[in-house]
């Protein structure tokens, strides 16, 4: 830019500085764990909502995994690795000396650097600050960056708002980034922050091509446009293709956008990128003053956006510069053949409608979530736990989980780095997690729906994973036993903390069909004597023959919650079969599968039922079973019931001396001398939960993953173990789990079974549940919480708030939503409630 031009320009963004109170700026934000230089390498935070997809902050600054266009994209950075990634850049400028331009991010590790062709990593050309540290309380990222040899330190700030009872305010597909540049100096600085971005429309990482290098290559842009827009105090360019087909589904728009009232230059194309000449010219044009020129003329099928805005700050102090990255991408297929949709699209035209519609929204959105995470953080509840619970509630807003068109909420179990892991919101997974539920409960709704009005046939059947569309849902005939017995322990559950008599009015007929299949003649319980024998298809993706306890206290967990909805239904016959059944199978397996230390698997024959003598020369065993082996999940169905309210599924003191006997014999400390010929999510020095221990011997051929540590089940034992009064030995086993993803070796935003953020691992929330013994039914308006003292957040997934507990005092306070409550306990000692409705932002104090 010429002289007279950059003069002009710089009394224009003065002039507009008196204009900054239009600019929404993020407050403080809470920091729950902190990550040094050493350990930013995995950490990647995921920002999206609830089915929008995400693209991640990782933990030097740089944007990656991009995974906005219906499709999962681990180390996905929308280029062939180089210079061409998008990124964000710093420009600097003091009275007396020359500019500096510098990459937004930090510095590179030392086994970064090689690579055959010079390009080890994007933005390898770039100048980068010397220091980088990140700051984690989920959904808030923060990174900080620092260099002795320039006048500046940043922070960046990234979030997407996260309002527990409000999915529509959770499922929001926007990246809010704000960078707050504080000058160090002495003098004022010119500052320039710009954000630049290739029009990937169309590249979803799914077509690609090699080269002669082997080097892959994104492919799928066509005819992809860039335009700037204004509208109101928001200025930015609208990205979207004249080419690609609209039913691909990387077909969308995005925006890149900013209401910051310094001085906003921008371009919507740089140079043809023949030989990196457009990242040259792109550098070339910043780093002259800071100050983008738009060009006559787009170049490429993906031409390169770029939005800066440019501000002055004086010494020692902070200016920030927020940016917002919106998409919009409808043609969602997931494991459908056709385009089922996307529930946040239909809310929107297109990427600038989605800006125009959230981000004057966005001082409400942010507060609501400080809200959230701020109560939750101040609780009482140990670290570990608020990270495990937090940390892994970006499950909920990765490719793991979307929204149909209607509504209903859908999941893989997890995803690998370019596709979805194992289909159709597999049942026998989605058992175990309760964030949903207890954070969103009219998503979790929507599950139950798929569950029985979908995926359930006629004679009861539920297939375990739902087909696409919906209207194929049933088709298959794939049933799980302990998939089909959490469903009916949840729908009980989603019944109790909705109040929603007319929800189980209109299932119940479904629930008693998905119960009812279990006494299918030589089904798993044919003979209806309370036990399952059949054939039983679980979790370990193997079939089961012969009681086992992993089955069996999901039945019994059933059996209690059909017997509790049964009651209500006034299905007393019905109500009483059912509590025969459990009185019967309960005594059973105390009798027949407690060792004296742990639940044992008894092994039948598949075709006579009939028990195998396991110490029999001629013994034979059907291959992939459990036997004498101590299963870390042998008492989910008792998680599971502690959490809905249900009671013991079993003898008190055999419950007790199960979880004791899991930690003696299923917690290693090290695992540097384990052999494993499975899948290794614990290594070295690490410690865990093994899925299986054999301390009476194992079988020849045991489930396949008895060797693994996966911390779904980890965090199921360890609940398991905090109500049974297993404190300590709890949370030494959580801590092992948020040890391992330090940052370094993994993403603590991501925790991996068959695919990263695996759905399981929001099991953690439990934990949350467990500690403060929390139990609400809005069918009974009653509420319940330890008598220990301290101060615990609680969510009944429509209202939220905390409990402070000291002495003989209660103060019951609600933060979102209304609570309807008549009665509160508080470890032994019940009160009536003298205001029954208790409102967001009021608070009732209760003397016990």
């Amino acid at each position: 830019m010429n002289t007279h031009l950059r003069k002009w320009s710089l009394l224009l963004f003065f002039a507009v500085g008196s204009l900054s109170a239009q600019e929404w700026e993020p407050s403080v934000w809470p920091t729950l764990k902190h990550y040094d230089k050493d350990h930013l390498f995995q950490v990647a935070l995921p920002l999206g909502g609830i089915g929008t997809g995400t693209v991640s902050l990782g933990g030097r600054g740089e944007l990656r995994d991009w995974e906005i266009m219906n499709v999962p994209g681990k180390k996905y950075s929308t280029v062939t690795t180089g210079n061409n990634a998008p990124f964000f850049s710093i420009y600097m400028k003091s009275q007396d000396k020359a500019p500096v331009a510098t990459l937004l991010e930090g510095p590179l590790y030392n086994y970064e650097y090689m690579h055959y062709e010079g390009r080890p990593v994007n933005h390898h050309g770039f100048p980068r600050f010397a220091e980088a540290s990140f700051d984690g309380a989920y959904p808030f990222g923060q990174v900080n960056l620092s260099d002795a040899a320039l006048p500046v330190t940043v922070k960046i700030k990234g979030f997407n708002p996260l309002i527990p009872g409000d999915a529509d305010a959770s499922g929001l597909p926007v990246a809010v980034l704000a960078y707050e540049v504080t000058n160090t100096g002495d003098v004022p600085l010119e500052v320039s922050v710009c954000g630049s971005m290739r029009n990937f429309v169309g590249k979803d990482g799914s077509k690609f091509r090699t080269d002669w290098k082997g080097d892959y290559i994104p492919e799928g842009a066509k005819k992809n446009r860039n335009e700037y827009r204004e509208s109101g105090n928001r200025k930015g360019i609208y990205l979207y293709t004249e080419g690609v087909d609209e039913q691909d589904p990387a077909w969308g728009t995005m925006a890149l956008t900013t209401s910051a009232t310094g001085q906003v230059s921008y371009r919507t194309s740089s140079k043809a990128d023949s030989w990196n000449n457009a990242i040259l010219n792109f550098w070339d044009d910043f780093s002259d003053d800071g100050v983008m020129m738009e060009r006559k003329e787009s170049a490429d099928e993906d031409p390169m956006a770029s939005l800066a805005v440019k501000k002055m700050i004086a010494p020692r102090n902070t200016e920030t510069f927020v940016f917002y990255l919106t998409w919009n991408f409808p043609n969602r297929k997931a494991w459908s053949s056709t385009v089922v949709g996307n529930y946040y699209s239909r809310q929107y035209k297109d990427a600038w409608d989605v800006a125009e519609k959230i981000i004057p929204r966005m001082r409400q959105l942010e507060e609501e979530t400080l809200l959230f995470v701020n109560s939750f953080l101040n609780s009482s509840y140990p670290e570990t736990v608020k990270e495990a619970a937090l940390f892994n509630l970006s499950t909920l807003r990765s490719q793991t989980v979307f929204r149909l068109p209607s509504g209903h909420l859908m999941g893989w179990e997890g995803v690998m780095d370019r596709f979805g892991s194992c289909q159709g919101s597999c049942t026998h997974v989605w058992n175990y997690e309760v964030a949903t539920p207890f954070l969103f409960g009219d998503l979790a709704r929507t599950m139950r729906d798929v569950e029985f009005n979908y995926a359930t046939k006629e004679n009861g059947l539920m297939n375990f994973r739902a087909n696409l569309p919906l209207s194929e849902a049933a088709k298959g005939n794939s049933a799980a036993a302990d998939g089909q017995m959490g469903c009916i322990m949840k729908m009980y559950r989603e019944w109790q903390l909705s109040g929603d008599d007319a929800f189980l009015q209109q299932n119940w007929g479904q629930v008693k069909k998905a119960l009812s299949y279990a006494w299918t003649e030589k089904g798993w319980d044919g003979n209806q004597d309370g036990v399952m024998e059949g054939s039983q298809h679980n979790t370990m993706d193997v079939d089961y023959f012969g009681p086992n306890p992993q089955m069996g206290f999901w039945y019994m967990g059933a059996l209690r919650a059909a017997e509790e909805m049964a009651l209500a239904m006034k299905d007393k016959s019905f109500a009483k079969k059912c509590r025969l059944l459990f009185e019967q199978g309960s005594k059973w397996m105390d009798e027949h599968l407690f060792n004296g230390e742990y639940y044992e698997h008894r092994i039948t024959d598949p075709k006579t039922f009939e028990f195998i003598n396991m110490e029999a020369a001629n013994a034979n065993i059907p291959a992939f079973q459990l036997g004498k082996g101590c299963l870390v999940d042998q008492l989910v169905g008792q998680y599971m019931a502690h959490i809905c309210g249900l009671g013991y599924l079993g003898d008190k003191k055999h419950i007790r001396t199960t979880m004791e006997s899991i930690m003696k014999y299923n917690y290693v400390s090290d695992f540097s001398r384990h052999f494993n010929n499975m899948r290794s999510y614990v290594m070295g020095d690490e410690a865990g939960l093994l899925m299986a221990s054999w301390p009476k011997g194992r079988l020849e051929v045991p489930f396949p993953y008895f060797a693994e540590v996966m911390t779904g089940f980890e965090y199921c034992a360890a609940v398991g173990m905090m109500y049974e009064g297993m404190t300590e030995e709890a949370l030494t086993c959580i801590g092992a789990i948020r040890d391992r993803f330090d940052g370094a070796r993994r993403n603590p935003f991501s925790e991996p079974e068959c695919g990263h953020h695996y759905a399981r691992s929001m099991a953690s929330w439990a934990s949350v549940i467990a500690l403060s013994d929390f139990h609400y039914s809005a069918v009974d308006k009653k509420m319940q919480f330890t008598s220990v003292p301290g101060n615990y957040f609680w969510s009944n997934g429509y209202a939220w708030g905390t409990c402070r507990i000291s002495g003989d005092e209660v103060s019951l306070t609600v933060l979102k939503g209304k609570l309807g409550i008549e009665r509160l306990s508080v470890g032994d000692v019940t009160v009536k409630m003298k205001k029954k409705l208790i409102a967001a932002g009021e608070s009732e104090t209760i003397k016990l």
